[in-house]
């Protein structure tokens, strides 16, 4: 196993992520063993140094997944188990915490103790001399086990400030103990970062060991918080890859790499692997089944979008006028959004994917440009749907076949049996090249029962449609005056795992306006991989 450790101009930089720990608190997060075991896959390919995989005291699926992933080998990364200090008023051999710490068996292991004098005599109920006691025999304890020992101070920050002197205390009392990392812990996520480099300081200069950095995100500074404890000698940076976890998040991980390599000048992963920021954040996302926030930097779906008519025309010029970074430097791409004030440069960008030598004055960007406005006349709206927008250009410039014609659909809905979640279902007529296909669906709605029914009538014909899920439906009325007629406009989000999309439709039918939408993200999908399979073969 290498090491992901480089040197920076405070020493060795480690990234130690904590997703599969701190980060299944966050809600709705629940994570299988398989899911933990793909998720440590994905952080080992990205480089980060260690991996905090789980308490394997609290419950047996924790214990279940060391067994598992005990059996991959890791090219990058040191796998981390976490618990507490011993109990009060035992000894660390009996207490049954540590016990299943060990049976995880990772050379590392990460234990929180008390810091805040409040905490200890509050909350633990215990003597100051007591906690710190619990401290000391603990790291001695694992240190005799064959253990590297990371110790976080919980509530380190509210703690000095409360009583800087039993705060420092704990910390020597680990170190006394033989930890090897002390790492400071902004547990309510309160304190403001220039407190947060100015205890860092004050500990790295007074403990003598290398020093950490665990930040929630309550105050909304998590980020910089990391960074600024980092420029104050912090050599750890502990957070999760895409800032989920407990109340308003951890410290996100994605962003902090992304700065300390690409602003300041400090290597925390195996060199190169900052360009797989993006596809490995959004892997984990998937496999966390959520959908991260498309304004995140480097790696959300904007964070490279440009929109406004005038920053698209200076970007297409030189990337530098509206980009502090290359997209490519953390694997996101440059996109352009289709809106009102997106003017001819945006269009000009997306057809010359398909012809590269058109021109501003083309009469087919004016051709285009005059559709999408009438579009939008009638209701749509191209921005932040990009596979109906694209899918349009391909229909202008005659470069668009469809996959399949549509011969009719039928929904039937129905007040659903106590008990049986179906209460809609759906009957579809398509042609595939002079193929007849008539297929059925059931669903917990219309638009679901429309979905199945298409999907099993096209897997017959293009399998790959199988790997299309929907991951967002959203609905909006138009023009509310107009009741029931109102038209409405449907936005569908997609994925296939790999990629996602979003495709609209329009219409005073929701049925209608649900299929229009939901058959350009089909043919979305067939057409990317169609490209790919031609690229492919070239």
């Amino acid at each position: 196993m290498t090491n992901a450790a480089t040197s920076g101009p405070f020493g060795h930089l480690h990234i130690f992520d904590s997703t599969l720990r701190d980060g299944a608190q966050g809600e709705g997060i629940s994570f299988s063993v398989q899911d933990k075991i793909n998720i440590v896959r994905a952080l080992d390919e990205l480089g980060v140094a260690y991996i905090e995989a789980g308490n394997p005291g609290s419950n047996p699926k924790d214990l279940e997944f060391f067994a598992e992933v005990g059996k991959i080998k890791l090219e990058t990364s040191r796998l981390v188990a976490f618990g507490s200090t011993r109990r009060k008023d035992i000894k660390a051999s009996e207490d049954a915490n540590l016990a299943s710490l060990l049976s995880a068996g990772t050379e590392t292991v990460c234990i929180f103790g008390k810091t805040w004098d409040f905490h200890v005599t509050e909350i633990l109920r215990a003597s100051l001399d007591e906690n710190l006691a619990m401290i000391r025999d603990t790291m001695a304890f694992l240190v005799s086990e064959g253990r590297t020992v990371i110790y976080d101070a919980e509530h380190f920050f509210d703690g000095y400030v409360a009583n800087p002197d039993y705060a420092l205390s704990t910390l020597r009392a680990a170190k006394e103990g033989g930890a090897s990392v002390l790492v400071l812990c902004d547990t309510n996520g309160g304190t403001l970062p220039d407190a947060i480099r100015e205890m860092t300081e004050t500990v790295v200069r007074e403990l003598g060991l290398p020093v950490g950095i665990h930040c929630h995100n309550d105050t909304g500074m998590a980020v910089a918080s990391s960074l600024l404890s980092v420029k104050g000698g912090a050599t750890q940076v502990q957070g999760t890859l895409l800032g989920f976890g407990e109340r308003t998040g951890n410290a996100n991980l994605s962003t902090i790499i992304a700065n300390l390599e690409l602003k300041m000048g400090l290597r925390c992963l195996p060199e190169g692997r900052v360009a797989d920021l993006t596809p490995i954040a959004r892997r984990v996302a998937e496999i966390a089944n959520i959908t991260p926030d498309n304004g995140m930097p480097y790696v959300g779906f904007n964070a490279f979008a440009h929109k406004a008519g005038m920053h698209i025309d200076a970007v297409t010029k030189n990337t530098k006028a509206y980009e502090h970074v290359s997209p490519e430097s953390v694997g996101n791409e440059r996109t352009f959004l289709m809106s009102e004030v997106a003017g001819r440069s945006m269009i000009i960008e997306k057809i010359r994917k398909f012809d590269p030598d058109i021109q501003k004055d083309s009469p087919m960007a004016a051709q285009i440009v005059a559709r999408v406005k009438e579009l939008e006349h009638v209701g749509y709206q191209f921005e932040g749907a990009e596979g109906s927008f694209e899918l349009l250009v391909r229909k202008n410039m005659g470069k668009y076949k469809p996959f399949f014609d549509l011969h009719y659909y039928k929904i039937i809905g129905e007040q659903p049996v106590e008990g049986v979640p179906c209460n809609a279902f759906a009957q579809i007529k398509i042609g595939v090249d002079g193929v007849m296909a008539v297929t059925a669906g059931e669903g917990d709605g219309p638009v679901h029962a429309l979905d199945v029914a298409l999907r099993n009538a096209l897997e017959r014909f293009y399998p790959a449609v199988s790997h299309i899920r929907l991951t967002d439906f959203k609905v909006r009325v138009l023009d509310s005056k107009s009741a029931t007629a109102a038209k409405v406009r449907v936005l569908i989000e997609s994925t296939d795992g790999e990629e996602a999309w979003s495709t609209i439709g329009v219409s005073s039918d929701l049925i209608e306006a649900s299929w229009i939408a939901l058959v350009d993200s089909f043919e979305y999908k067939l057409i990317m991989d169609a490209e790919k399979r031609l690229r492919i073969y070239r």
